[in-house]
């Protein structure tokens, strides 16, 4: 990490788009501003309609509903098909400490599948174990926490009245979500992103700088989290990096906490226009912003682009 090349580039050189909504709960979107260094003006950005598409869950029914009966009065030449109920999605979770929540999903017909996870505009691709059943701890982004369970497959039957996907619905409460300060960095496919956190003045590669690749022993306030199969065709995968005040500490240390997203040039992503997604969660409300990013061609190959000013740094104060 320390010897790596950096690029470092402006805020006007990575193309953000803001404004963008939540389908299961209103978020605060910055207003764009002459000074705040993102967008260009009188042009509409390009966006990954993969990151930008609204949650839908109209085709997605409760595993304990009654899907219904057909319609005696009606007649078809064709069968139409429904899921086999048995093949549906199960999920139950509860809450953790640190605004975190203990999700299992079981779908016992669905070994190893494909799953997309939705939670209040975060979604990662996940895979289920070779039972169908997965167990997952996720940092949590809004108090109560919804979570829809996607399968990316559906079982079919015929002679049945009409086609519904099967998958999950679960709700928790998370009482101490407000006392936590969260960021998220959601993107599609091998792009090369990640988050780092560097804690009240701390350099690479020391105590308090916190990222995905971060020697365990060093110590930090805060932690890092990364969600998603990277073993899955075109995978949706996020980071999360969250900070919370020991409600048990006498007094806590304050300062700021650099937050910078970096993106590694690769032989995938060279040349090619990637894009992400970073959401801020500061005292149970959430902040968004969109990223479209014109890599460098492939002779720039391991160097990395560092956007220092896609998400606001964190101000801790004294206690």
């Amino acid at each position: 990490m320390l010897n790596k090349r950096i690029l470092l580039i402006s805020a006007a050189t990575a193309a953000c788009a803001l404004g963008i909504g939540f389908f299961m709960q209103p978020s605060i979107s910055e207003p764009a501003g002459a000074g705040d260094g993102f967008g260009q003006a009188g042009g509409q950005l390009p966006q990954d309609p993969a990151l930008t598409q609204p949650i839908s869950i109209e085709k997605i029914t409760l595993t304990s509903a009654n899907p219904g009966l057909p319609d005696e009065n009606e007649t078809t030449s064709a069968a139409r098909l429904v899921p086999v109920a048995a093949c549906g999605v199960t999920a139950s979770a509860r809450s953790l400490p640190g605004a975190q929540v203990a999700l299992q999903i079981t779908a016992p017909c669905r070994g190893s599948e494909r799953i997309t996870l939705h939670h209040h505009g975060m979604m990662v691709t996940e895979t289920l174990g070779q039972d169908g059943q997965l167990d997952l701890v996720i940092p949590a982004l809004s108090s109560p926490a919804t979570f829809i369970v996607e399968p990316a497959n559906l079982t079919f039957a015929a002679e049945a009245e009409a086609t519904t996907a099967v998958g999950a619905v679960v709700q928790v409460e998370v009482p101490d979500m407000a006392q936590v300060d969260r960021v998220v960095l959601q993107w599609s496919g091998n792009s090369g992103f990640e988050i780092h956190a560097r804690e009240f003045g701390a350099q690479y590669g020391e105590n308090g700088h916190v990222w995905h690749g971060a020697d365990p022993a060093q110590e930090a306030a805060g932690q890092m989290v990364r969600l998603g199969d990277a073993n899955q065709l075109v995978p949706r995968l996020a980071e999360i990096y969250s900070f919370q005040e020991d409600p048990g500490a006498a007094t806590t240390e304050a300062g700021l906490i650099e937050i910078s997203v970096e993106a590694e040039i690769t032989a995938i992503n060279c040349g090619r226009e990637i894009a992400a997604q970073s959401l801020r969660v500061v005292a149970g409300r959430v902040q968004t912003r969109d990223l479209t990013l014109n890599m460098p061609d492939c002779a720039a190959t391991g160097d990395f682009l560092v956007l220092n000013n896609l998400v606001e740094n964190l101000k801790i104060a004294a206690k």
